[in-house]
């Protein structure tokens, strides 16, 4: 059985890196060209056979825009504060007066839980709130949800069947 001060020496906190896309224009972009794309496919009717589907066309648009916010997307990297830190922002971040059977405040918790674990960047709280006014909530609830898995979570990722066939098919394990 190993000691105490070996594990300690080994251990290191959770971390998780989450890409998020800085560019809504873009990423609206690629929506309004799928929605277009799926529109086309049921409303277009050839008037000849030579007629070129105007899907190719859009589909060629669609993947540049996907590419585009891609390539947009940056990676956001949280680690676990530690015990007595996240306790102490827990506390600093009650739930609003009569929401007794929530555990800390929804507006300010989320803003303190990603300035505080988020290392690369770093942000200050106010940095996060002037993120958060130009990124979606889909890209805030990313930030968040992995802020709160880095503390909260305990299993690791199961190894996935792709994952597993893929290292076979490169000779690794099975």
């Amino acid at each position: 059985m190993p000691k105490i001060e070996d594990i300690l020496k080994q251990a290191k906190p959770r971390e998780r890196t989450v890409m998020v896309c800085t560019r809504g224009d873009l990423a609206g972009e690629a929506e309004r060209l799928s929605e277009e794309l799926t529109k086309v496919n049921e409303d277009w009717e050839p008037s000849d056979l030579t007629e070129v589907h105007p899907a190719r066309a859009i589909a060629a648009q669609l993947k540049e825009a996907r590419d585009a916010a891609r390539a947009a997307e940056v990676p956001f990297k949280l680690r676990y504060i530690g015990d007595k830190a996240y306790s102490d922002l827990l506390a600093a971040h009650p739930p609003e007066k009569g929401k007794d059977n929530e555990l800390f405040d929804s507006v300010t918790f989320p803003r303190a839980l990603i300035a505080a674990s988020c290392v690369d960047p770093e942000m200050t709280e106010e940095q996060v709130i002037e993120l958060f006014e130009v990124i979606n909530e889909g890209e805030i609830a990313k930030l968040f949800n992995a802020a709160w898995d880095v503390h909260n979570s305990s299993d690791m990722v199961p190894f996935s069947l792709a994952a597993s066939a893929l290292l076979a098919g490169l000779g690794g394990a099975s």
